[in-house]
């Protein structure tokens, strides 16, 4: 059976995790978003975690596979960003992707963070059907809170109430 370790990471894996979401981003989408759209990924600590938010990895036999961030942006409000699993470890026999979210919403529940929003894109399908069987509810671009930190490719929008 394989072992995943979701565990919070730092500044110090940076690179490994923009290699993974670059991969999946440029590679199996072909989006247009670059790593200078992206600069919270070398400064992982100031973004994400001095700021009340976290950021956690999914390692199986210490290859990071999965990430997954939360951005606080306001008192009981936050961000999901940085969703991604490697290819050939998604989907329901592994889990990745639910442990992951699971360990954000836990952590949210934790400090206070009742409202959960995210932007994604409309190319990730699936992803978009995950956020829906975890009670996501789609909102529109005006319905996002005015310090919401938006992606420009963003265009699909969600929201969860984890009260």
């Amino acid at each position: 059976m394989v072992s995943i370790n979701i565990k919070p990471i730092d500044n110090s894996y940076s690179k490994r995790a923009i290699d993974l979401i670059l991969k999946i981003q440029k590679e199996e989408f072909n989006t247009a978003i670059t790593i200078e759209d992206q600069p919270d990924l070398f400064e992982i600590e100031n973004y994400y975690l001095k700021k009340g938010g976290n950021f956690w990895g999914a390692f199986i036999n210490d290859e990071l596979v999965g990430t997954i961030a939360l951005a606080k942006f306001e008192n009981s409000s936050g961000a999901v960003r940085k969703m991604f699993v490697k290819e050939q470890f998604r989907g329901k026999e592994l889990g990745i992707a639910q442990c992951l979210l699971n360990e954000l919403i836990s952590y949210s529940i934790l400090n206070d963070i009742t409202n959960l929003y995210l932007g994604t894109i409309t190319v990730f399908k699936a992803a978009q059907h995950f956020y829906e069987r975890n009670n996501f509810t789609q909102i529109g671009k005006e319905e996002l809170p005015r310090l919401f930190p938006l992606m420009n490719a963003d265009n699909v929008f969600y929201h969860l109430n984890i009260q």
